[in-house]
């Protein structure tokens, strides 16, 4: 009698496992990529939009204020327009940082259209949502197309100041070398180095 609930529930398991290997043919590749795309486009999205909400609020709100205390201690907001990249590096390099943005987000762009990885199409979202926020800062905002200075607002004690669009980058980035260090490769594969 074991044996053939054992040979039961082994044949139904094969049966669903051929049924799931049917429908992921059915999908096919096209379609994979494409819905991990729009997990990418909507990560990129979210992020760009808190990101220019809350620039606009920070300009807004804080323009000719002293910082003000969120969690005291901890969190402040204060208003910096930044002509340089994270930490106020290459301060007279914004035309420099500009271009670098570009071609982050074209490379992004390149590389969406064989993600078959839903947690590298958020990573890729994440940083395209953060490189985007910035861009739009350097080209559009002044002193000058092109050298715009970043608007950043969120200062933790010994850190300097910053914006959602750096923390998207950092933790897209965090994960990208957490999934490379686990072997999940963008095109979905597993290495086993």
């Amino acid at each position: 009698m074991e044996d053939s609930v054992d040979s039961v529930v082994d044949r139904a398991l094969d049966s669903a496992a051929a049924e799931q290997a049917e429908r992921t043919a059915a999908v096919g590749p096209a379609s994979l990529s494409r819905r991990r795309m729009g997990v990418l486009f909507v990560a990129a999205a979210t992020v760009y939009l808190l990101d220019m909400v809350t620039k606009y609020l920070a300009v807004r709100y804080l323009t000719g204020h002293d910082p003000v205390p969120v969690v005291d201690g901890l969190l402040r907001l204060r208003l910096v327009r930044n002509p340089g990249a994270a930490f106020g590096i290459g301060v007279n390099m914004t035309i420099v940082f500009t271009l670098v943005a570009m071609v982050v987000v074209g490379v992004i762009l390149r590389m969406a259209r064989r993600l078959y990885s839903v947690p590298w199409a958020i990573a890729f979202g994440l940083l395209l949502g953060g490189a985007l926020g910035n861009l739009t800062d350097r080209v559009f905002r002044p002193p000058a197309v092109l050298r715009g200075h970043v608007v950043d607002f969120l200062e933790l004690p010994y850190w300097p100041v910053f914006n959602i669009a750096d923390s998207a980058i950092v933790i897209g980035g965090c994960l990208m070398v957490v999934l490379s260090f686990r072997g999940l490769q963008p095109d979905g594969r597993v290495s086993r180095d």
